[in-house]
């Protein structure tokens, strides 16, 4: 038998991947239509907390973040603008992850700018990997029965447009 040159190999399988990924543009995170992971995480104060009972009952979206990402310091005015628009008829939750921060740092953050929502620490990874969150920026939006409707990643995501899509405009 023939040893098959590994570039052959990579082009087909590669030839397939796209079409798999079709119904998500970022790549990232839980499959569309998917049922919401469950995640335990920790609030700021170091109590074990649920990550979906923040999310139970009405559209959600989940940010993967940290301190120090360019891409969330990007997508904070869309986040904070969304918080605004649908008070508490969405639930927004930042997930600080454990990676080059401390919990110290993330306290901070939200002292300086108040932001009006939760951020929850995932110092053991638990949401990253439950979620499939590779990097930051990666945002999970879930509709009111907590079914995965939209993941993304980085700056240039339209989560104003996302969300509108989801729990309609006011």
């Amino acid at each position: 038998m023939r040893a098959r040159p590994l570039w052959r190999l990579a082009l087909f399988c590669g030839a397939l991947l796209p079409s798999a990924l079709s119904a998500q543009s970022s790549g990232v995170g839980p499959s569309l239509g998917t049922p919401a992971p469950a995640a335990t995480l920790e609030d700021l104060d170091g109590n074990a907390v649920d990550l979906l009972q923040y999310t139970r009952g009405k559209p959600a979206l989940i940010e993967f973040w940290a301190t120090w990402c360019e891409n969330c310091e990007a997508l904070q005015p869309q986040l904070d603008r969304i918080h605004d628009a649908y008070g508490d008829r969405v639930a927004v939750v930042a997930v600080a992850v454990g990676v080059s921060q401390s919990l110290r740092r993330v306290r901070r953050h939200v002292e300086q700018h108040e932001p009006g929502y939760p951020y929850l620490w995932d110092g053991k990874g638990t949401a990253v990997r439950a979620y499939d969150a590779t990097t930051t920026s990666v945002v999970v939006i879930l509709d009111a029965q907590g079914k995965v409707v939209y993941t993304g990643v980085g700056a240039d995501q339209d989560l104003l447009g996302a969300m509108a899509a989801v729990a309609g405009s006011d």
